[in-house]
């Protein structure tokens, strides 16, 4: 006996074919695309600072594991995986294989290393950042006098040996000619003042003055409740000023009493 198919029931089988044989070749094909964005990947990252990363795509997801010697290493092979051709999203679980650092140890030595950053560019009075460092992660705050000074200070820490992670919380002061005329004049008052000027001698340790809309707020370390008192009373003084916080510590001081 013989069975004749429907024509429904050949065109359902027909273009269940055809849809297969569509699903294969487009797989088939992001298989290509992923070998390829791979290859790239790779091809961006051989250096030397590279050697033990690997980057894995799926779907054009590319997946970074290994070690670098620096945390801003792994920033840099993030960078070069996000900017290759196809690449939708990158999924960065390199380590920082890098020393181990005390964490206070650490503190101190960024702390001395961005007393001085950009010191001759003229903004250095006018950089107020913090560090706070646990279990290797630095977190950044505080107000940069502009980008720039804000990515120096990134960059600074991030390739410092023993950095594990960096957050940033610096805010950047906005543009104002009104804050940068309070600058000038703040810098005047207080630096101008006879028992207040050596502070200005040592271009790594000033007072340092931030200016954000009029606000002024006066960082680091004087020698006396004396120099601070009289800082805080100068820096009243500039015409225009909204408000002062004196941030000012006193050497030998704890800060919290």
């Amino acid at each position: 006996m013989r069975y004749k198919m429907s024509t429904t029931a050949g065109n359902l089988i027909l273009a269940g074919a055809l849809l297969f044989g569509s699903g294969a070749a487009i797989a088939q094909s992001a298989g290509q695309n992923d070998a390829q964005i791979q290859s790239d990947v790779m091809k961006a990252l051989d250096k030397k600072q590279f050697k033990d990363v690997q980057a894995k795509v799926e779907n054009g997801t590319v997946t970074l594991t290994g070690t670098v010697d620096v945390y801003g290493e792994k920033e840099d092979a993030d960078k070069k995986a996000h900017h290759r051709k196809g690449v939708r999203a990158v999924d960065n679980e390199i380590q920082v294989a890098g020393p181990q650092v005390e964490d206070q140890t650490l503190q101190a030595k960024l702390g001395e290393k961005l007393e001085y950053d950009r010191v001759g560019y003229g903004t250095t009075t006018f950089n107020a950042i913090t560090i706070g460092v646990q279990n290797g992660v630095v977190t950044l705050g505080g107000t940069a006098y502009g980008p720039v000074d804000k990515d120096s200070a990134l960059s600074l820490v991030a390739n410092y040996p023993g950095v594990k992670d960096v957050v940033d919380n610096i805010e950047v002061a906005p543009l104002s000619p009104n804050d940068d005329r309070i600058r000038i004049m703040e810098a005047r008052a207080i630096y101008g003042f006879p028992s207040l000027s050596r502070y200005g001698m040592d271009p790594g340790k000033p007072i340092r003055i931030s200016v954000v809309n009029g606000n002024v707020t006066l960082w680091g370390v004087v020698d006396s409740q004396s120099d601070k008192d009289t800082a805080n009373i100068r820096a009243n003084g500039v015409p225009g000023v909204f408000k002062v916080i004196n941030n000012l510590e006193v050497a030998g001081k704890n800060p919290k009493s």
